[in-house]
């Protein structure tokens, strides 16, 4: 297989809302931060990226598509390296996104000291920008607006759509060249539901 759509927003942009979509428009499988939990052995594809060591032809061995971390992270590789993959950035306001991560991804229970031995090196290479401030509003707010600054710069414009969560379908099946469904939208994961999963270790961010 390989990639059709790369997925540029981070965690909690609406991201598992849009795999779902993407799966329905018949651009999946696609890969999300569940995606790693459901098969911890790939964890190590992630670590060796973070080390310089990519193979992107293994860890998207069986996806169309990618959403959400870890592809986030290493969203400048995956779009050098599918050029021909149309990217999708997810977006919403940077204070609503910062307290939802404080809810949920960067929550103290969700640290990496908390996940399995196979996640806690993955979570360390993963989240490698962010350092010691996960839980620093002034920090992260100013770290996702210049994550799309930077996407918005590098990513050509014709190759690019910005999709803010509630956007619905007309937008993104106009970008992917398809018809629009008449069911509604996708629309799960909220914190809620996030926060419910969380104890049971199959963590993913919406």
């Amino acid at each position: 297989m390989t990639l059709q759509v790369v997925g540029t927003g981070l965690g909690r942009t609406g991201t598992m809302s849009m795999k779902l979509a993407l799966e329905q428009l018949g651009f999946g499988p696609c890969h999300h931060m569940v995606e790693v939990f459901g098969h911890m052995d790939s964890a190590a594809l992630w670590v060796a990226a973070a080390e310089g060591k990519p193979d992107w032809d293994a860890v998207f061995a069986d996806y169309h598509s990618v959403v959400d971390y870890p592809g986030a992270a290493f969203w400048r590789e995956i779009t050098a390296y599918y050029p021909a993959a149309k990217v999708l950035h997810t977006v919403r306001d940077p204070d609503e996104w910062f307290e939802s991560t404080q809810a949920t991804i960067f929550a103290p229970h969700m640290s990496a000291e908390h996940m399995p031995p196979p996640m806690q090196a993955f979570f360390g290479a993963v989240l490698r920008d962010l350092g010691d401030k996960r839980n620093d509003r002034a920090f992260l707010v100013d770290y996702f607006e210049r994550h799309t600054a930077e996407v918005m710069r590098t990513i050509p414009k014709e190759r690019l759509l910005v999709y803010r969560a509630g956007d619905g379908w007309e937008s993104l099946c106009q970008f992917l060249g398809v018809p629009v469904p008449e069911t509604p939208f996708p629309k799960v994961n909220d914190r809620a539901e996030f926060q419910a999963r969380a104890p049971g270790g199959a963590a993913a961010a919406h």
